[in-house]
């Protein structure tokens, strides 16, 4: 367990370090980032997000179940379905403002646009954060077995990928708002921080879930397809080209899906 706490610690720490490497960029440009490349950023994170809850979470939930003589379509079904009604849930009750948007969602709310915008970006990471510890977690539980930690590894490199360009994008909107870039940094950053508070929980409390670990891995699963379809596709084909957010999506998914099976 101590081992698997601490790769799931480095491998979170890590997807959130690139969140705050991507926030960084506020110091080198004052302006929003050109929309074409934000579509292909969106269309990149959405595919690289498809590719890890197909390949690092929902077949590696069925083989787990199937190994204990589950029959394996039941708990990556039902984890699935569990896992989209949690960000329903959170979408529906949580204040948030999505970038680009004026109009805040959730509960009404007199938080500060800068507020809502980051909470808006920490609803994505709250999944991914778990993927990743979940992963860690159950390469710990089947005796370190390399290549599940292989495939944990992937999946935290693909999803650290994808957190560059998401940092860029909350703090380059609320540094162009009015803020200085330190604070436009801060934001950005933070809203990362629960990816690491998040994947290290999941390990911790592995030990009191190991008959439900393909539930919770598709659960997984289910949240990060929900913001995939939710949120990121329909942000990357926003104006008259969709060419390049679609070609965004599949370069994503490729990357994702040679990580992991090369890794893995």
């Amino acid at each position: 367990m101590r081992e698997a706490l601490l790769w799931a610690a480095g491998g979170t720490g890590f997807t959130f370090g690139m969140t705050a490497l991507g926030a960084a960029v506020v110091f080198l440009f004052r302006k929003e980032s050109n929309e074409t490349m934000q579509r292909v950023f969106l269309g990149f994170a959405a595919g690289v997000m498809i590719a890890a809850s197909v390949w690092s979470l929902l077949i590696p939930a069925i083989e787990e179940a199937e190994s204990t003589g589950q029959i394996g379509w039941i708990p990556a079904a039902g984890g699935f379905v569990l896992g989209v009604l949690f960000l329903m849930a959170l979408d529906f009750f949580m204040p948030h403002l999505h970038i680009g948007s004026d109009e805040p969602e959730g509960v009404s709310s007199t938080w500060k646009r800068t507020t809502l915008l980051v909470l808006a970006v920490t609803l994505h990471n709250i999944p991914e954060g778990m993927a990743v510890g979940l992963s860690f977690a159950l390469a710990a539980q089947h005796g370190g077995d390399p290549a599940l930690y292989a495939s944990a590894m992937a999946l935290a490199i693909g999803i650290g990928i994808q957190n560059f360009p998401e940092g860029a994008a909350i703090s380059l909107p609320i540094r162009q708002g009015g803020a200085t870039p330190l604070k436009a940094f801060c934001c950005g950053s933070l809203s990362g921080l629960v990816e690491p508070v998040f994947g290290i929980a999941v390990v911790l409390i592995a030990a009191f879930i190991t008959p439900y670990m393909p539930w919770m891995l598709a659960f997984a699963a289910g949240a990060m397809l929900y913001v995939v379809v939710e949120e990121l596709i329909p942000e990357a084909h926003l104006g008259e080209h969709s060419h390049i957010g679609t070609l965004g999506v599949m370069a994503g998914f490729l990357i994702m899906m040679i990580l992991d099976v090369a890794l893995g």
